[in-house]
């Protein structure tokens, strides 16, 4: 631990516990490990943390259960205490690998299904907790976040509920308009990017791979993406193009207005390694025609980055344009459920996320600044030593 960091430590706020169901499961485990790991080094470090009540405990994972009667209908039951603590519950709404029964028949479990159970969890604890904070690395309706016409607000009208229910703190990943936080002006609300995770994933997975602006460009398949783009790009130092969707505003199919073309904009892409980054992956069917686009444009490789591969429709137009060579990486983060057959594809990688997510839990509960590690810097020691490291086997 730097100096830096040194000076700065300070007790924690109030003894930790992490709370999740089932479709959390993976989550809530990883980070636990993490910070049994981390806490009894900072113990061995600092005597005073080490005194700290239930500081160093065998886990940090809260004794809770989830049931549901024929109808379907649930029920959550905490078995332990949870006075005085500071509440960490997670939910993934995006995990549908849960099962339950409904009259008999089985049912996966969709959004609504988990978000009901996270306010079983909040409603459970019955406001005994010194603070509640909610992790849900997918923001629950993150896409239903602005009224046009007469139409339901379902993010505001959630984090609302939230709020009301004595959550203290929301923490996000990649929120699809992070501007509906001024749903809840008096909540503590932090989006967190996986910018860092992204590079390294992608330089270890692409060892040749050059970022320099001769080699390298940035493109964002819309306009929505723009944002997260352009940040990426000014980070390397490297151009960036974008794609706008034409729509055909006559039609409505699944609920949308069809597209009917990607028109491109920005510089020649003829050569390069591209890199198109985007908050999810859903059906994937405007990512694929974007990469597609690409290619046909003369770029050398196409490289996707998504935070959140949710791949509602399957992975056989994905398999398809990769054997055709007009996809070459995947890449998104292990915030959200991906099933084995998803990890096993020779083109797909992962962004582990859960050393990052653990430093902010530890950082908060800490009552600490969670940005200790600054991305640009992270990214250009990443960069530097790599390029240190491709020196040093040249020379050889």
């Amino acid at each position: 631990m730097s100096d830096k960091i040194k000076r700065h430590i300070t007790k924690p706020v109030a003894p930790l516990k992490l709370a999740y169901l089932e479709g959390s499961a993976y989550l809530a485990k990883a980070v636990n490990e993490i910070l049994l790991k981390e806490r009894r080094a900072l113990a061995a470090e600092y005597p005073e943390l080490a005194a700290c009540p239930d500081y160093q405990v065998d886990s940090y994972l809260l004794d809770c259960t989830a049931t549901r009667y024929g109808t379907g209908e649930g029920r959550v039951r905490i078995n332990e205490t949870v006075r005085g603590t500071d509440l960490y519950v997670f939910c993934d709404i995006t995990n549908y690998s849960p099962t339950f029964k409904v009259c008999g028949r089985e049912n996966h479990m969709s959004p609504d299904n988990h978000f009901q159970d996270l306010k079983r969890i909040i409603s459970a604890a019955n406001g005994r907790a010194h603070r509640i904070k909610v992790i849900m690395p997918f923001l629950y309706e993150g896409r239903q976040h602005k009224k046009t016409g007469r139409e339901s607000l379902d993010c505001a009208l959630g984090l609302k509920e939230l709020v009301d229910m004595g959550v203290s703190e929301i923490i996000t990943f990649d929120a699809h308009d992070p501007r509906v936080m001024n749903a809840i002006p008096l909540c503590s609300f932090d989006n967190y990017m996986p910018t860092y995770q992204f590079m390294k994933a992608l330089i270890t997975s692409v060892p040749d791979l050059k970022t320099d602006k001769e080699h390298f460009m940035v493109v964002s398949p819309d306009e929505g993406a723009m944002d997260r783009g352009l940040y990426f790009s000014n980070l390397l130092g490297v151009d960036m193009g974008t794609f706008y969707k034409r729509r055909d505003y006559s039609k409505v199919v699944n609920g949308r207005n069809p597209i009917v073309a990607h028109e491109f904009l920005g510089d020649s892409v003829e050569g390069k390694d591209v890199v198109v980054i985007d908050d999810m992956i859903s059906s994937g069917g405007s990512m694929l025609d974007v990469c597609k686009q690409l290619k046909e444009k003369g770029c050398r490789r196409v490289f996707i980055c998504a935070t959140f591969g949710l791949f509602t429709n399957g992975m056989a137009d994905f398999d398809k344009y990769y054997e055709q060579g007009l996809l070459d990486k995947v890449i998104c983060t292990n915030l959200t459920y991906l099933p084995e057959e998803i990890l096993a594809k020779p083109y797909f990688e992962t962004a582990n996320m859960f050393n990052y997510l653990t430093s902010i839990i530890n950082a908060v509960n800490h009552d600490l600044a969670s940005n200790i590690h600054s991305t640009p810097t992270m990214i250009n020691s990443l960069l530097e030593e790599r390029e240190s490291v491709r020196s040093l086997l040249e020379r050889k």
